[in-house]
């Protein structure tokens, strides 16, 4: 049984696959300070919760954007799984053409989506969304290789900013208004980050399908639902977009592994 592990600056997504399929998985808040025993005595809850044992978990693979947290998820596995995790880097196989000017500079999070979208989303050429703390944009040619992409403020960041320098602006929940002309503060807030967003991807999608001539649009991350529901831009979400990644990858890089 495979656990993956992905560190995000919000998020931390945590997977379990058993025979190439994927069992339970979990979502949990990324905390910089939290002790790798707190993390490790979290993960344990949460397979015992799913009525796995600990060890029957016999490989594990970890994708980090936050250096700080890398270091304690290694801990996690070596001290409650008994595994060296497969981490992935700029030196790790991913069976993927890496095409960056500067390819170590990559977001480790970017290729393992790349990677799961061409497996399970393709052919290429494909553009992936991922709706994170930011909001990224990847191109996949049609060649298959990784080119680059965009990296735009996350819906969250730009919303807290607006608020936090705006001090006539209350904060309002951001949910989908009745309108685009909002009639109250609150709607205009809400038309003007959510409708806003929707024409930022719908722009730089139109700009990536220009370059790459055409392609098919997968979104993942927290705030990929609510976007896609308001375009036609989007073609599919994959919220396990990079658990699937994580799984690829380990098969490629895992001692004894085909």
């Amino acid at each position: 049984m495979l656990l993956a592990v992905d560190i995000g600056n919000t998020t931390i997504q945590a997977g379990l696959f058993e025979d190439g399929a994927l069992g339970p998985s979990w979502r949990l808040a990324t905390d910089h300070d939290r002790l790798s025993d707190e993390y490790g005595i979290l993960l344990a809850s949460l397979l015992r919760s799913a009525e796995i044992e600990p060890d029957r978990v016999d490989g594990a693979v970890v994708s980090c954007v936050v250096p700080i947290l890398l270091p304690v998820f290694q801990a996690v596995c070596r001290r409650f799984f008994d595994l060296d995790p497969v981490v992935v880097g700029s030196t790790i196989r991913t069976g993927m053409r890496i095409r960056y000017e500067h390819p170590n500079e990559v977001g480790a999070d970017r290729i393992v989506d790349a990677i799961a979208a061409r497996e399970r989303h393709g052919p290429a050429p494909l553009i992936v969304v991922d709706f994170g703390t930011a909001t990224v944009f990847d191109a996949i040619d049609a060649n298959g290789d990784y080119l680059g992409g965009a990296i735009a403020p996350g819906v969250g960041i730009a919303a807290e900013a607006l608020f936090a320098r705006a001090s006539r602006l209350a904060r309002v929940e951001l949910e989908r208004p009745a309108r685009a002309i909002g009639r109250t503060t609150t709607e205009s807030i809400q038309s003007g980050i959510l409708f806003g967003y929707v024409g930022l991807v719908e722009g730089i999608i139109a700009r990536f399908k220009a370059e790459l001539g055409g392609g098919r649009v997968v979104g993942t991350g927290g705030w990929a639902d609510r976007i896609a529901r308001e375009t036609r831009s989007v073609d599919v979400v994959d919220q396990d977009l990079s658990l699937w990644g994580l799984l690829r990858i380990y098969q490629m890089n895992a001692e004894g592994t085909p």
